[in-house]
């Protein structure tokens, strides 16, 4: 059963509403513990001094920051305290802002905001004003010690907090080495439409259930045939064929033809098209092939 990891109040105007702070993730990676190879005893890990090898007590560890190699100025617990946002228990909305102004990279990690009991009203009216006006809120807020930038989105009734990444965490594109080679790319208009066809063949609507962490579920399986002695030894798999060189524009069009003829054998044709998944690989690898050919 889920539990509230904050309470507080979402604060805009003259208005608040007592709310509860829940998690809407709950990750599902595989964790895996490190073992002597030739015990499979559990590895333990000390910290201990650079300077003597020494290992050092919990309680004389202590926090700094490198200005040069080798020298640190220290910071105490009472520094932080000093330094710590004031605390609040308050979500304050400063801001509404069109959902569509925001770039996805800004979100970080989602949250349910639950209203208390003898607020539902004021909540159930917020979370209905802002679906019908298409806005977004954005707040701050401090949790554990931390103050946070976030957005307040609905959905379906509910209310959705997500922290935020702050503009100066995020990397300038020019930043990033090897995009200058874009620019020396030509585009026909003929392959500018079979892209544009291609994509338009392939749009449906977003159903988070159609997609599944492949890899996660095949080390899960792997796990319990080797816990169930099937397994002594993990084959590894055939490297994959080489495509081979083949015209962009000629992979467009199969790429093209294959989703038609995925829509046309789908049993509800006016539907979303499935496409043939060995087709689809097939005409990918050969566009990312001959699109490496060309920058190489």
């Amino acid at each position: 059963m889920p539990r509230a990891i904050w309470s507080g109040a979402i604060s805009f105007g003259l208005v608040s509403i007592p709310v509860k702070l829940y998690s809407a993730v709950s990750r599902k990676s595989v964790r895996f513990n490190q073992l002597d190879g030739r015990t499979h005893a559990r590895i333990k890990q000390k910290r201990v001094s650079a300077l003597d090898g020494e290992e050092v007590p919990y309680d004389e560890i202590v926090k700094g920051y490198e200005v040069m190699k080798d020298q640190y100025v220290v910071l105490t617990e009472e520094d932080f305290a000093s330094l710590s946002p004031k605390t609040s228990r308050m979500i304050d909305i400063t801001d509404f802002v069109d959902q569509g102004d925001i770039d996805p990279v800004f979100y970080e990690s989602a949250y349910f905001l639950v209203p208390d009991e003898l607020a539902a009203k004021s909540y159930a009216l917020l979370a209905e004003a802002m679906a019908e006006s298409g806005k977004v809120a954005i707040a701050t807020f401090v949790m554990r010690t931390k103050q946070h930038l976030a957005a307040i989105r609905p959905i379906e009734g509910k209310l959705v907090l997500s922290t935020m990444i702050y503009h100066d965490e995020i990397l300038d594109a020019r930043d990033i080495p090897d995009f200058e080679q874009l620019e020396k790319v030509e585009v026909t208009e003929a392959e500018r439409s079979m892209a544009n066809q291609l994509i338009e063949s392939l749009v449906t609507e977003f159903e988070p259930s159609r997609y599944e962490d492949t890899y996660r579920l095949e080390i899960l399986d792997l796990i319990e045939r080797k816990s169930a002695g099937e397994l002594t030894a993990v084959a590894t798999s055939a490297a994959a064929e080489d495509p081979g060189v083949v015209d962009l524009l000629a992979a467009l069009e199969a790429s093209v033809s294959a989703a038609k003829k995925a829509r046309t054998r789908h049993p509800s044709a006016k539907e979303a098209p499935v496409v043939d998944e060995n087709e689809a690989e097939n005409n990918l690898a050969a566009v990312t092939d001959i699109a490496d050919k060309k920058s190489a």
